[in-house]
């Protein structure tokens, strides 16, 4: 049978969530965003938006396409479809692509590591193809698969026609789904691996030697930005999607349509300044704090055990504003033995009434079984003099 445990926690204690909190947007400033088409920002554990600008509408995004080139790459490394020493040999269609490169030689061997750093750092679309054909057979087959993803990440407004973001008709997303699918590919510990490298050779093996430079000019102008993916077209103009962290907050932008560099990065930084300055995490649940109930355990050592969350969790709130949090502790029927760090029940945390997110619960030690002596003792105790 399951146990419920309601407990209700002032913002100082305790909590965590991931649906919308229904702040009001404030729009009022219009120097927020200069020379850009459309602008989002939003939180990235919550997802919810603190500024919007014509969010929704649909236009060429360049490169930042290669997000989602990168999350299903990304994506079939955590599988074990593809590992990161693995050598990819590189087809002729992918050496002859244009634009941004790294200019991969055909027939030569390169590491899957190597490909996915040169993709982040200067946004190479020979690596995007030479990738996006070792993972689904053709880069065609690789596209039905960003806009399957970008489905079930709920991108309503977005079309891929290929990996790269070169110029092809019937392509485009908007600044909303470009944060989404951007705050999705963070979620790959990898990405963080390469998106702070900000110089470094890319050794071809005929010993040519190509320099990259990171087109994220953010991280050494904004020291608390440490990833993000520019594009550029003449038809898409300038855009930008980065991220940045401040203590608990990591904020996630996207700027379309800028009409020149400096706008989609001054546009960027006004966004994130906005953001520190009026907004924040707080921990509410620590997974390093037990909970103040223990649960309940079967043929045990033990009676009862403590329980802790899973993973942190954090109320995201504008400055001022003292959402009330609560939370129901749910517990399975648990039977010894436990395992320190099993998953025993979930954690269900309400903001304002409304459910935010379940995590799961997980015992803080172990519990052996109870041999014969044990239960001879807990019987025993309970015999009246």
């Amino acid at each position: 049978m399951k146990k419920i445990i309601s407990i209700l926690c002032s913002l100082g204690l305790i909590g965590c969530y991931t649906a919308t909190s229904g702040f009001e947007i404030d729009n009022s400033d219009k120097n927020f965003v200069v020379g850009c088409k459309s602008a989002y920002l939003m939180d990235s554990i919550s997802g919810e938006c603190i500024y919007k600008q014509n969010e929704c509408e649909r236009m060429p995004i360049a490169s930042m396409c290669k997000v989602m080139t990168l999350t299903l790459v990304l994506d079939a490394v955590d599988n074990g479809k593809l590992s990161l020493d693995e050598m990819v040999i590189v087809s002729d269609n992918a050496s002859g692509m244009g634009g941004s490169q790294v200019f991969l030689a055909s027939g030569c061997k390169y590491s899957v590591d190597q490909l996915i750093k040169s993709i982040v750092v200067c946004s190479a679309n020979d690596s995007c193809v030479a990738l996006s054909e070792t993972v689904a057979g053709s880069e065609d087959s690789f596209v039905a698969s960003m806009n399957k993803k970008a489905v079930e990440l709920g991108c309503n407004d977005t079309l891929f026609a290929n990996c790269t973001g070169l110029p092809k008709p019937t392509q485009y997303s908007c600044a909303k789904d470009v944060a989404i699918m951007f705050r999705n590919l963070l979620n790959y510990e990898n990405y963080f691996n390469y998106s702070k490298v900000w110089l470094e050779d890319f050794v071809h093996p005929d010993n040519r030697v190509t320099s990259m430079t990171n087109t994220n000019k953010l991280l050494k102008k904004y020291k608390l930005c440490d990833g993000g993916k520019t594009g550029f077209t003449n038809e898409a103009g300038f855009c930008f999607t980065a991220t940045a962290k401040k203590d608990n907050l990591r904020l996630i932008s996207a700027v379309l349509g800028a009409d020149s560099s400096n706008h989609r990065f001054n546009s960027t930084v006004n966004m994130f300044n906005y953001g520190f300055a009026n907004y924040k995490n707080k921990i509410i649940l620590d997974k390093d704090v037990p909970l103040n109930n223990e649960f309940a355990v079967s043929g045990g050592k033990k009676q009862s055990f403590e329980v802790y969350p899973e993973k942190n969790c954090y109320v995201f709130t504008k400055n001022g504003v003292e959402p009330e949090i609560s939370y129901n502790v749910i517990s399975n029927s648990v039977k010894a033995p436990i395992i320190k760090g099993q998953n025993v029940g979930v954690i269900e945390i309400y903001k304002d009434g409304i459910l935010y997110e379940t995590v799961n619960a997980v015992s803080a030690e172990d519990v052996k079984k109870a041999g014969f002596g044990d239960n001879f003792k807990n019987i025993s105790g309970n015999w009246a003099i």
